[in-house]
């Protein structure tokens, strides 16, 4: 680690100590940046490291509201308008009790260099609530969306921030708010993406982040002579990034083995296959239910509780070849990628954002397996995203096939701008190193471009 990275490492640590999530994020991005700043004085001279670990702008508010038994309710809202030297803030917004300022600076952060590798115009943010909206009635809902967005509209615009869904929001939450978006600004544009298609939403948003997953390890695959045919996959999670990662490893003839809940996971040494992915979806989006309820419909499958206390996750301890964390940040820790490596996986492709912590990745890196990080593996959400912001500043909308040959395209250029910054500034195959150092050359030049600001 060079000398400039370790003080602005503890220049961060001494300005947050208390942002554990936040200070992993910046630490695993900064790690990798050493030879850059051996190469380039100009980023130290510019204090390119503290500047680029700072947001823009945090907006903090109450957001009250009232239960179905009229009784007033008070969360917190929060937007992170971290970096948008190349393009308006993007980033989703996350609703769970889990919710505060760490977690949203980490996500805010990796989302800056996550889209600084789509190639696509579009800054890094991120925000949310720690309002929970499982077990909550639809008009409970549509009253707490209404009122965080009548506090964050002022602060949104489709040329200045442009939200999105994240956990706890889906199709649902994304329609209230827009809504409420609309009435405020009493304009229609495209300042929310992850929209309804009958209302300016993009064919392929939901499968995106899935399929863009999915897309990014056959790359790594393909790069090493392999293919993801007839490989058995680890999938954890059961929303739309766990769903849409496994229906494309069923378009390309891989075998998906597991799904997830908070509740525990299933093990389906048969597959899970077309069929069986539809009840999955039913169960999980329509019904609500928990992931145990497919071993009652399908008796092949297994079901595990877990409580997410152990030392350890047993799903991936599952033997398999490729495993696509889909989940939440840090479910696979040291003993779960021990167990991953011993037995058999030799991809890991991150659906979710930072899933593994660093003992996991720096046992991946020692084993030099296909590692594709989250900032590189799951970008086709926001690429998509900013897909559907394109089309709606034209007043047009693309078909399936254009969207997804897209998005195929977008995951390929990141896998080689990847592969490319790995073989210059640190070691061939590296993707972990490459992801960080192309996301941040591109942002930190455009930063310096601006002037100090």
């Amino acid at each position: 680690m060079s000398t400039y990275v370790h003080e602005a490492l503890n220049t961060i640590k001494a300005r947050d100590p208390h942002q554990p999530e936040f200070l992993q994020a910046v630490h695993e991005v900064y790690e990798s940046l050493g030879p850059v700043m051996d190469k380039h004085p100009e980023y130290r001279e510019a204090r390119m490291l503290e500047r680029i670990a700072e947001p823009e702008r945090t907006l903090m508010f109450r957001v009250p509201w009232t239960d179905d038994k009229n009784q007033v309710r008070v969360n917190r809202g929060f937007r992170v308008q971290f970096n948008s030297a190349i393009g308006p803030y993007k980033g989703g917004m996350r609703f769970h009790p889990s919710v505060n300022l760490s977690i949203l600076k980490f996500l805010g952060f990796e989302q800056i260099f996550k889209n600084s590798l789509t190639g696509q115009p579009i800054g890094g943010g991120k925000g949310g609530s720690d309002f929970d909206p499982k077990g909550r009635s639809d008009n409970e809902v549509m009253r707490f969306c209404q009122s965080l967005m009548a506090e964050l509209f002022r602060h949104l615009g489709a040329d200045t921030d442009v939200p999105a869904g994240d956990i706890g929001v889906g199709a649902r939450e994304v329609g209230y708010m827009f809504g409420m978006y609309r009435k405020l600004s009493n304009e229609w544009t495209g300042v929310y993406t992850g929209k309804g298609l009958t209302w300016g939403g993009s064919l392929i948003r939901p499968e995106a982040t899935g399929y863009g997953c999915v897309y990014f390890a056959e790359e790594m695959l393909k790069a090493n002579g392999k293919s993801l045919e007839g490989l058995t996959c680890l999938v954890s999670g059961s929303g739309n990034v766990a769903t849409f990662t496994i229906e494309k490893l069923l378009h390309l003839k891989a075998k998906p083995v597991t799904a997830s809940d908070s509740s525990g996971f299933i093990h389906d040494p048969d597959g899970i296959n077309a069929e069986k992915l539809a009840f999955l979806r039913e169960l999980k989006e329509v019904k609500r239910g928990r992931i145990s309820e497919y071993t009652t419909k399908f008796k092949s499958a297994k079901f595990t509780a877990t409580t997410g206390k152990e030392s350890h996750n047993p799903l991936w301890s599952v033997k398999a070849q490729a495993a696509f964390p889909s989940a939440t940040q840090n479910e696979i820790n040291g003993q779960d990628a021990s167990n991953l490596l011993k037995n058999g996986v030799f991809v890991v492709s991150e659906g979710a954002n930072m899933p593994s912590d660093p003992e996991a990745i720096a046992q991946y890196l020692k084993a030099k397996i296909l590692y594709g990080p989250a900032k590189a593996a799951n970008a086709g959400g926001v690429a998509v995203s900013a897909l559907e912001m394109a089309q709606n500043s034209q007043r047009i909308r693309w078909t399936r096939e254009e969207v997804d040959k897209r998005l195929h395209g977008i995951m390929e250029n990141i896998h080689k701008n990847c592969a490319d910054a790995a073989a210059k500034y640190s070691k061939p195959g590296n993707y972990a190193d490459g992801a960080n150092i192309a996301g941040f050359l591109k942002v930190a030049d455009s930063m310096l471009a601006q002037g100090l600001l």
